[in-house]
């Protein structure tokens, strides 16, 4: 097997960033499918407006117990195995969702890939963190982001493939359930793979199996990393305790604080407002409604390719000067979106300040949060405490999808105010950033962890 000049065996990181970036492809998958399925759903299983909306809300209420159970299971049982769940979860959802016999069956069926989408994106950054190199710790902790950009986006194409084998009637009767059962493919790809990845040795050594973690470790990296790795691990377990509540002691205050501001930030930014409505956002704006399909797509790509460029800066620039450009942007931009509403400005011309607002998202609050929060804690206590950082994004997200609507139209608030809103969240998360959050570029998550008890 290949080795690469750090020492580390290129085939397992491989393998175990594919994991990762799966983890992440089927969460945007599951969370972008039902939006192709929605109107078929509606005649199919004759909705209400009430209903539909139960149909696309139904796997995002799972999100947020899956993500809170995941947290205390990865900490017992270990990070493969909560994936494993997670696997469990996203294929048996797609295969009920599509062959329910009723409403609520379907309705339990996309709860319970709900429960996986939770469970992952809690587990995946952990452990793509615990596993990689510090030097591509970043790099590989923003490909889990750019599976699920990935995910949201083919997931267009699939719909509309399948949506073009047929007509209307076919696709009410036929045609949604193919869409919402194909994510049996992935899922079961991440269940092949994950036979063939390691525990998280950091896990293990807390787990009292120093053995099983020498092993992996001098597979990947050699005796003397491996006897590096773990009396760095033990002389920073000997200082822990593993209690929740230990979370919340005075020397982990400022991590968990950075990690809920961030997570928090990411959605109070607005940016699945943006992913959820841009077409409506168009269209308010005189865009026609081919016009606004089309420059949801543009969006839509955008997103994609400036996730790239995170992936490719993260390990060179850092996480905090990419936050801090990316976060500025975002002022700009959404204060521009803003201005444009203010002023009845109509047409594609809005188009470029989202599209740039989009791309400094991409590029930063979009995978930074997710990989600082997977490296800021310590080993026992990083499942739970990523439960509370992925609680935060998931509630978040809720409220600002369930919110946006009733501001933008809202007599009293209206689209200009709202942006104007979103561009105050991102103003205020720059100065948190410039004030409160450290580096944690080329550092190991032990010395990470050290600067917290030397800060005490």
């Amino acid at each position: 097997m290949t080795t690469s000049k750090t020492g580390f065996r290129v085939g397992t990181l491989v393998l175990v960033t594919l994991v990762a970036a799966m983890g992440g492809f089927l969460f945007g998958y599951d969370t972008a499918v039902i939006n192709g399925a929605n109107e078929y759903l509606k005649t199919h299983f004759e909705l209400s407006e009430l209903g539909k909306g139960l149909a696309g809300a139904s796997a995002i209420l799972g999100c947020i117990p899956g993500a809170m159970f995941a947290g205390f299971l990865s900490d017992r049982l270990g990070r493969r195995w909560v994936l494993f769940l997670s696997a469990v979860c996203y294929a048996a959802s797609a295969v009920l969702s599509a062959i329910p016999n009723d409403f609520y069956q379907f309705l339990a069926a996309r709860f319970l890939g709900g429960l996986g989408i939770g469970a992952s994106s809690m587990v995946c950054p952990v452990y793509i963190a615990e596993l990689a190199p510090r030097a591509w710790r970043g790099m590989l902790g923003s490909l889990f982001q750019l599976g699920i950009v990935v995910g949201i986006f083919l997931t267009l194409f699939v719909n509309a493939r399948i949506q073009g084998l047929g007509d209307e009637i076919w696709n009410a009767a036929q045609g949604w359930r193919w869409m919402l059962g194909a994510e049996t493919v992935p899922a079961v790809i991440l269940l092949v793979l994950l036979f063939f990845v390691p525990e998280s040795p950091r896990w293990l050594i807390q787990a009292g199996r120093e053995s099983d973690a020498r092993v992996i470790l001098e597979q990947m990296s050699g005796p003397e990393e491996a006897n590096a790795e773990i009396a760095a691990v033990q002389a920073m377990l000997g200082q822990e305790e593993g209690r929740f509540s230990e979370l919340f002691a005075p020397r982990f205050r400022r991590p968990l604080v950075i990690a809920i501001v961030l997570m928090a930030a990411s959605q109070f930014s607005g940016i699945n407002a943006i992913m959820y409505y841009s077409t409506g956002i168009f269209k308010d704006a005189g865009v026609g409604i081919t016009n606004a399909f089309a420059a949801s797509v543009w969006i839509g790509l955008v997103n994609l390719v400036f996730t790239f460029i995170a992936i490719g800066l993260v390990d060179k620039a850092g996480r905090r000067p990419l936050l801090l450009v990316g976060l500025a942007v975002q002022v700009v931009a959404l204060s521009a979106v803003g201005i444009m509403f203010q002023t009845g400005t109509q047409g594609i011309a809005l188009l470029a300040p989202i599209v740039l607002y989009t791309g400094a998202f991409a590029m930063a609050l979009g995978p930074i949060p997710w990989i600082v929060s997977s490296e800021i804690f310590p080993t026992k206590l990083r499942g739970r405490a990523m439960s509370v950082a992925t609680f935060t994004i998931w509630t978040s997200c809720n409220i600002v999808v369930l919110a946006f609507p009733v501001l933008r139209d809202s007599p009293w608030v209206g689209p200009a105010l709202t942006f104007w809103i979103f561009a105050g969240c991102s103003l205020a998360a720059l100065l948190f950033v410039v004030w409160k959050m450290p580096e944690t570029k080329g550092r190991s998550l032990e010395e990470i962890e050290q600067s917290w008890l030397s800060s005490e």
